[in-house]
């Protein structure tokens, strides 16, 4: 399941929901991403992420249908915000479940590296220089290379 919205979420409620009725559930990996204070050495007051929705719902599925065809997984959770966020702020979620600890883990490290990378998100970071875009680092592209696809 992919979740874009404003709101902020919660961690264990949202864990919860997805484990319930699942009894074969070995595993539950889960990420959590927050808004940070500084970014490439400079203090940030404010991030405003933009999404052309639609589109970015069915990016994050895409990756989803991926993840599950290398991994045996019993489910997916991907919620990501939008909008106007604060240090400290959460941002995205990713969790998933599984019969085994190495399918939960890789399958999430997987989805949140491709994420990063393709999913058409805009962030704007407000700084004491002023505002600005941030694009995808060269990390995030190296971090989703060592999957194998293209």
């Amino acid at each position: 399941m992919v979740r874009i919205q404003t709101d902020d979420f919660d961690l264990g409620a949202e864990i919860a929901r997805l484990r319930a009725g699942q009894r074969d559930v070995g595993a539950v990996a889960a990420f959590l991403g927050t808004v940070r204070d500084i970014n490439d050495d400079n203090a940030i007051r404010t991030m405003e992420l933009e999404h052309y929705p639609g589109m970015t719902e069915r990016a994050l599925e895409s990756i989803e249908t991926r993840a599950r065809s290398r991994w045996p997984l019993n489910d997916v959770l991907v919620i990501h915000r939008v909008g106007p966020l604060q240090p400290e702020d959460q941002i995205v979620m990713v969790a998933v479940t599984s019969r085994h600890r190495h399918a939960a883990f890789a399958a999430c490290e997987y989805i949140m590296d491709y994420l990063k990378t393709r999913a058409p998100f805009w962030k704007k970071e407000d700084t004491p220089e002023g505002a600005r875009w941030v694009d995808a680092r060269e990390s995030d592209f190296d971090a989703a290379a060592r999957w194998g696809e293209q």
